[in-house]
């Protein structure tokens, strides 16, 4: 009678726990709801003066780093609600991801479900009240941006053009853009010599992309009369058609190695007399030749994990929405993961092309799988990362998307 007792009171204590887990699990993911919608609320009002701020010429410094910093808050907003959206898919079993050998992780079994979850929504609430907090923060101190924003001239669009662009990669670089939009617009003072703006960052960061999407801009085309690109290989192959050349000109000029101080004194002396207003770019990986520049370089960083998932999950779903595939999204922030380390735009942008064009988990799953191993295959043979031998002008190993053995070759071999 007493282990009958027993055991029917170690069913109840054991039933009333596992009720009050499950109200506590369940009352906490309610709590963890709220706080995302009212995240997403907060990004949309940021996104919303974002994107104002990118249709609109923003001729003051303050408020570009003032964007700049909007900007980031944004993206890491972003990375939270989406880590928070494939927590959710894996705690109600329906991610077909997790059930994949291919990937380096798993739904816990079913006795250890409760108290993983427990954790998982502690660290997510955790990122959750700090991304609210910055979120929160940022909007309090946008008021007086929006307010001087109304009083910045707007730029010409064309339908549908923005800060993405699918064919040349044209992302983000919010305050970048508008920083080489004041050098390009600016008057030079009377009687100076013309201007020289060196932008310099690490290959495929985006630095000829975000100089020809700029030259695209309506006031920068009506404000030179032509626009000579050189590269440091013909850098004075120029001073031949001096006399040809009339008017204000803006002169881009990109050095793949280091150029001859007595070449660049030359080419300087032929700068100086190019007609008032006339501008010079300088593109470069070399922060060496930042010396040259006349005024402030502008650096092209890598971007941060949060940006660069957002880009490559805008960019893999192109027009859909993710909402309606959920069971991508976690792949995709995987393969973020994975294609950051490389940190090329240019990789990006090919796999998430192959990605858009066939929205299906298996056929996600098996390019992830060959992805990594290719990366981990051209690691064990150089000893370096992707992009480093690939700038060293080492062939890419490419065997494990083709039925026999197959190399790309880089488009250029220099190294400096």
């Amino acid at each position: 009678m007493d282990v009958a007792i027993s055991a029917v009171a170690s069913e109840f204590v054991s039933r009333f726990i596992s009720f009050l887990v499950n109200k506590y699990s369940y009352s906490s993911h309610v709590r963890l709801e709220e706080k995302v919608k009212r995240l997403q609320n907060l990004l949309m009002r940021v996104h919303m003066v974002v994107e104002e701020a990118d249709g609109r010429y923003i001729m003051n410094s303050r408020m570009v780093m003032q964007l700049e910093l909007l900007s980031e808050a944004m993206y890491q907003g972003y990375h939270v609600v989406d880590t928070f959206r494939y927590q959710s898919l894996e705690d109600k079993g329906i991610n077909e991801v997790c059930n994949s050998s291919v990937l380096p992780f798993a739904i816990p079994l079913k006795r250890t479900r409760t108290i993983a979850c427990t954790r998982k929504d502690k660290v997510v609430n955790l990122e959750l009240d700090g991304a609210l907090e910055s979120m929160q923060s940022v909007v309090d101190n946008m008021m007086e941006f929006v307010v001087l924003l109304g009083g910045c001239d707007r730029m010409v669009r064309r339908p549908y053009d923005s800060y993405l662009y699918y064919e040349n990669i044209m992302f983000g670089r919010h305050a970048e853009r508008q920083t080489l939009l004041n050098f390009l617009l600016q008057q030079n003072p009377p009687g100076d010599e013309p201007a020289i703006l060196p932008i310099i960052g690490g290959r495929t960061v985006g630095k000829k992309t975000l100089v020809a999407h700029v030259c695209r801009d309506e006031r920068v085309r009506s404000r030179f009369s032509s626009v000579l690109h050189l590269s440091g290989e013909n850098l004075l192959k120029i001073l031949e058609h001096e006399s040809t050349i009339l008017g204000e000109m803006l002169v881009v000029v990109e050095f793949a190695t280091n150029v001859d101080d007595n070449d660049w004194r030359t080419f300087h002396s032929f700068v100086k007399r190019l007609a008032t207003g006339s501008k010079v770019i300088i593109i470069s990986k070399l922060q060496r030749l930042a010396r040259f520049g006349s005024v402030k370089p502008i650096f092209l960083n890598n971007l941060s994990f949060e940006e660069f998932s957002y880009l490559f999950k805008t960019l893999a779903f192109g027009s859909a929405n993710p909402k309606e595939h959920p069971r991508l999204v976690p792949i995709a922030q995987e393969y973020a993961k994975v294609l950051h380390m490389e940190e090329s735009l240019l990789i990006v942008n090919t796999f998430a092309n192959v990605l858009r064009n066939n929205l299906n988990v298996r056929f996600w799953l098996c390019l992830f799988n060959k992805s990594r191993r290719m990366i981990e295959r051209n690691l064990s043979i150089y000893g370096v990362d992707l992009k480093i031998h690939m700038e060293q002008g080492y062939p890419l190993h490419l065997t494990d998307y083709a039925l026999n053995p197959l190399r790309a070759i880089p488009y250029s071999a220099t190294v400096p």
